[in-house]
């Protein structure tokens, strides 16, 4: 298998590149939790691309923002720094119509993922498209915390009593970092279910303990789903990480085991 781009010295193409796609496969980090094949929940990893361009039949740049649905029952994820790279090289390159970009790009991006992938391409100009949205429920970011994690440590999680809710609570303090590059990534977290009542400040100090937690954004957010699954045991849980944009892309991983689908809302800091 080629190397990964990430981390390396990297040579921009502006002419239309499909090799510089990678490809990681999830069970790299799924092994490490104990899934196998049977995943207990569904979901989608939705990635927003803020600065895409190309070239009409005229030679006329056209600008346009994309985003794509990679299901999280793919085989792989398309590392996310080929993905910068692939986009990057429609720049110089004609298309007829932004219909033609979009064909392109998800016979390529589906390739690679091993599995179907929705690509939706915009090419207008209009604030309406994409506004400023809050996640559900209550934040948690004001509670006090006592000492702070200084790693990932599930055993934090626990239920408040044996009330039965269904609630929605979220936090704007996720931080992880590259496993590669050890760059930071942040953002926000949603947390919805229906079970015993989680205890607020536990679940908050959890997700401060990301905080020099190596991995990528998808294999945190499933962590994060596996661990309140096994530690609180909810009836039904969707856990939706909204990321900080880098490089134009802005990755946010959706799980559950409802019928849920993720609301591709932005953030404040999106």
């Amino acid at each position: 298998m080629r190397e990964s781009p990430l981390g390396q010295p990297t040579e921009y193409s502006d002419e239309y590149a499909p090799g510089v796609l990678f490809a990681v496969p999830r069970a790299v980090a799924r092994d490490i939790l104990g899934l196998g094949t049977e995943l207990p929940f569904t979901g989608a990893d939705v990635w927003n691309a803020w600065e895409l361009t190309w070239m009409n039949s005229d030679g006329k740049p056209v600008i346009a923002t994309a985003t794509l649905i990679v299901d999280a029952t793919s085989p792989n994820v398309i590392e996310s720094k080929s993905l910068k790279l692939y986009l990057n090289s429609f720049a110089m390159t004609r298309y007829v119509s932004a219909d033609a970009v979009a064909t392109l790009m998800t016979a390529d991006l589906s390739r690679t993922a091993g599995a179907d992938v929705a690509v939706d391409i915009v090419t207008t100009a209009d604030a309406s498209v994409s506004p400023i949205s809050n996640f559900a429920g209550a934040c948690i970011d004001d509670l006090d915390m006592a000492v702070l994690p200084d790693e990932v440590d599930a055993p934090l999680l626990r239920c408040e009593s044996g009330e039965i809710v269904s609630e929605a609570l979220h936090s704007h303090l996720l931080r992880s970092n590259c496993p590669v590059t050890s760059q930071p990534d942040m953002g926000s977290l949603l947390v919805r279910y229906c079970g015993p009542k989680i205890d607020r400040s536990s679940l908050l100090r959890y997700i401060v303990s990301y905080r020099q937690h190596n991995d990528f954004h998808e294999a945190c957010v499933e962590r994060i789903f596996v661990d309140i699954k096994n530690r609180c045991a909810p009836d039904t849980l969707t856990v939706y990480a909204r990321y900080n944009r880098r490089g134009g892309l802005d990755i946010n991983p959706f799980r559950t085991d409802t019928d849920q689908a993720p609301e591709n809302s932005r953030l404040w800091r999106q």
